[in-house]
């Protein structure tokens, strides 16, 4: 008898740490996800002076423009340590926003469209962006896949004890889900 309820610790024994150890793994991919994002922001972060200085030479009397890419790129700069991936996600979003409107203003200068340098800084911008929104549904699809882990049960039980929160998903700003109007 002595033997059966040793056996039967044992085994609950193995599934705690089981579940402990794949919701430990769980947690990092988000962690790891979330790191992905922050590489291509601050490979975004590190074009932008040149992409600015490129079209400032042609643009000169676009300096409200080139003025709100600056601070917006500060302002994600400037994020504390401890900056929530959410405060990140909204600061990228509007130095995204401030991006697309210089890109708008850089096709009003034909010189500067031929430009070789600015053609290949827009280019690696493009793919920058396109890398950024793949790293960020990496990120929601580890979130998600700890999330749901951590509300299953019985693995709600382990992670309730140990206090594993949630991870919050990034989502698109309210303004950003309005359909364009577009008119002819």
């Amino acid at each position: 008898m002595l033997w059966i309820i040793l056996g039967i610790v044992v085994i609950i024994g193995l599934v705690w740490v089981s579940t402990y150890n794949r919701l430990i793994k769980l947690r990092n991919w988000v962690k790891e996800a979330f790191s992905q994002i922050d590489v291509q922001l601050q490979r975004r972060n590190d074009l932008i002076p040149n992409l600015v200085n490129t079209v400032k030479g042609y643009a000169t009397h676009e300096s409200d423009t080139l003025e709100s890419v600056t601070k917006a790129r500060q302002q994600l700069i400037n994020l504390p340590a401890n900056a929530t991936p959410e405060q990140i996600n909204a600061a990228s979003n509007q130095l995204s926003g401030a991006l697309s409107r210089l890109l708008a203003v850089a096709e009003q200068y034909p010189d500067l469209k031929a430009n070789t340098n600015f053609l290949q800084l827009q280019s690696t911008l493009e793919e920058l962006e396109k890398q950024i929104a793949t790293a960020r549904q990496l990120f929601n699809s580890s979130a998600t896949q700890y999330n749901t882990a951590i509300q299953s049960f019985p693995t709600n039980l382990i992670a309730g004890i140990h206090n594993f929160e949630p991870s919050n998903l990034l989502e698109t700003p309210e303004e950003d889900r309005k359909v364009p109007e577009v008119q002819f």
